[in-house]
């Protein structure tokens, strides 16, 4: 898949938002439902979080230049992290309103109209999210996948939202509305939680996952009859783009054309298995104590 198709799923997040927020806010006021008036208020923070996203795919898709040699890719972790906190406050915010509905007592009418849009957008963004998660999973993106899992966990907060608004019409019980507010708040501080740690561990450089540093340390062990040994291993990610470097120690022996072919078929090797990665091998020497050596050279001799 094209990266150019980050930017039109980024673009497609900020349209659904959009007629989604319309929906709630009308739902809300005519119904006087303070869950579909949160879910209006969520949709908001959702609306800031896509176009946040969409900014920042443009921008992590520039190339490397004089300013920034190892290009742009951490914008879409700045992307995560300002997504996360969107998030808690959309939670504060819904919080804050049931409770006040709570204490104050509150009186819903259109309850049928509410059912209505909810189930519309469930439907909405059911299809939205796996068509991010799709792209995200195809371009490597963490900022579409920060805002697929965020409308993934709408569908969640909206399922609840609908399952109330349905109790309500069955009971006549008003009290349940404010309640599923708070519960869907719950919900949405989980996923907060999630996004925020995930993106902010791009910024400070955290290592890639044990799986993949797994596939990279199986890569150079296909060399282990050429390669002595290897040490200092650092990986991180930048967006979608991840970093790699590591010191190789060769026999003495060998040409400096040879080295280059080691380590030159070693990169091919971590890339062709990880896709969009820049690897960098440093060459050591080795010493004369190699009784354990599994490379034959002239030491052994």
């Amino acid at each position: 898949m094209k990266l150019a198709e980050k930017p039109k799923a980024a673009a497609v997040s900020i349209a659904s938002n959009t007629a989604l927020i319309i929906l709630k806010l009308i739902a809300g006021i005519l119904t006087g439902s303070v869950s579909l008036l949160a879910e209006a208020i969520h949709s908001v923070m959702d609306l800031i979080a896509a176009i946040v996203a969409f900014i920042s795919v443009r921008v992590a898709d520039k190339p490397a230049d004089a300013e920034h040699h190892f290009g742009h890719g951490k914008a879409e972790n700045i992307s995560g992290v300002i997504e996360g906190l969107l998030i808690f406050v959309a939670a504060g915010i819904i919080i804050n309103e049931a409770v006040h509905r709570f204490i104050e007592g509150a009186t819903m009418e259109m309850v049928e109209l509410g059912i209505g849009i909810m189930a519309v957008s469930i439907v909405v963004n059911v299809i939205v999210s796996r068509y991010l998660l799709r792209v995200s999973s195809a371009t490597d993106s963490l900022a579409l996948e920060a805002d697929a899992r965020h409308l993934t966990t709408d569908v969640m907060t909206m399922s609840g939202v609908l399952i109330g608004l349905v109790a309500v019409r069955l009971t006549g019980l008003f009290v349940l509305d404010p309640i599923v507010a708070v519960l869907v708040a719950l919900l949405i501080i989980k996923a907060a939680y999630d996004i925020t740690k995930k993106s902010f561990g791009g910024l400070i450089d955290a290592g890639l996952p044990a799986a993949e540093e797994s596939t990279i340390k199986s890569c150079i062990m296909k060399y282990n009859t050429l390669v002595v040994d290897y040490h200092k291993l650092r990986t991180r990610k930048s967006g979608s783009q991840r970093y790699i470097d590591l010191h190789v120690i060769l026999p003495k022996n060998i040409s400096i054309e040879e080295a280059h072919e080691v380590c030159d078929q070693m990169e091919k090797d971590i890339k062709a298995t990880l896709q969009r990665t820049d690897v960098t091998i440093h060459v050591e020497p080795c010493t004369e104590d190699c009784d354990r050596c599994p490379v034959s050279c002239a030491f052994q001799n």
